[in-house]
């Protein structure tokens, strides 16, 4: 027996644009959790990026919720939370669900509207960092990307919102559309470096940017919509004092075929919680 015959494990597309797109992400909702040996196992069989396993912490309203990709555990995944939303709002109706993670404590709220869900997470708190000039170097490498072609002003940062990535911001869509790199080398170095994933961003406006997410850690090439990387850029955003004016919107997936749509409210506190929100879609098991 295979563990997605043991286990029921749903199938939701998280940051939809209507009824296509999005990132798909498996979720079980279960009176407890598998051993860790089956989460690893049933994430590698379901194949998406990322699966959510919740189980009730008391009661309906409050879980405990681990993430793992096919190759690892990560303390935090944002579309993966945003499906969780939808598939708890399916099982219990319209409201807002407290999640104890591994390392933070977070919501989710979900709403339903015919075939679609509107989710909504609240975000651990945000930071960022210089990098070493070391690791931006190894990082425009890998993509075969030079100094040049960044926009001065998004600076290459570490950030976090609930888990490590790093941004790369470009000067043109074109650019951004001719990512390439090699999954091994990028998987060597963000494994090294404890980077979770790669957030590479085009500003077409102050406030609508276009995005790319390359997850090698858990190897995934790129993953169409990552609600974990955007909160802990909206908080890069406000820490650089980028003219977001409060809320940003986001397209992702677009060169992957799987266009995803994304919001983030950023709140003026630095270091606050980030609204990460968008709709989701039931996909066939």
């Amino acid at each position: 027996m295979t563990m997605l015959e043991k286990y029921d494990v749903q199938k939701i597309a998280a940051f939809s644009d209507g009824s296509t797109g999005g990132n798909p992400a498996g979720v079980l909702i279960s009176d407890s959790h598998p051993s860790a040996t089956e989460m690893a196992k049933i994430a590698a069989e379901v194949g998406f990026s990322e699966t959510a396993f919740a189980m009730p912490n008391g009661n309906q309203s409050e879980y405990k919720v681990r993430y793992f990709s096919p190759e690892s555990e990560v303390p935090f995944c944002g579309h993966a939370t945003i499906a969780l939303g939808a598939a708890l709002a399916l099982k219990h109706g319209d409201g807002v669900y407290r999640l104890i993670l591994s390392e933070a404590e977070i919501t989710v709220e979900g709403t339903r509207n015919g075939d679609t869900i509107a989710a909504a997470l609240q975000s651990p708190p945000t930071h960022s960092s210089e990098p070493p000039a070391q690791l931006v170097s190894e990082i425009l490498d890998l993509f075969g990307y030079a100094q040049d072609d960044l926009d001065p002003a998004l600076p290459p940062m570490l950030m976090n919102g609930g888990a490590n990535h790093f941004v790369l911001g470009l000067k043109s869509r074109e650019l951004l559309a001719d990512m390439n790199y090699d999954l091994a080398a990028g998987r060597t170095l963000m494994n090294r470096e404890g980077l979770v994933t790669i957030h590479l961003a085009y500003a077409e406006t102050a406030q609508l940017f276009h995005t790319r997410n390359p997850f090698a850690s858990g190897g995934v090439y790129e993953d169409p919509a990552t609600g974990a990387a955007t909160a802990a850029f909206a908080g890069y955003l406000r820490d650089i004092n980028w003219p977001h004016q409060g809320k940003i919107n986001l397209v992702q997936g677009e060169d992957m075929g799987m266009r995803s749509l994304l919001q983030a409210d950023i709140p003026a506190e630095p270091g606050s919680s980030i609204r990460i929100s968008g709709t989701a879609r039931i996909m066939d098991k």
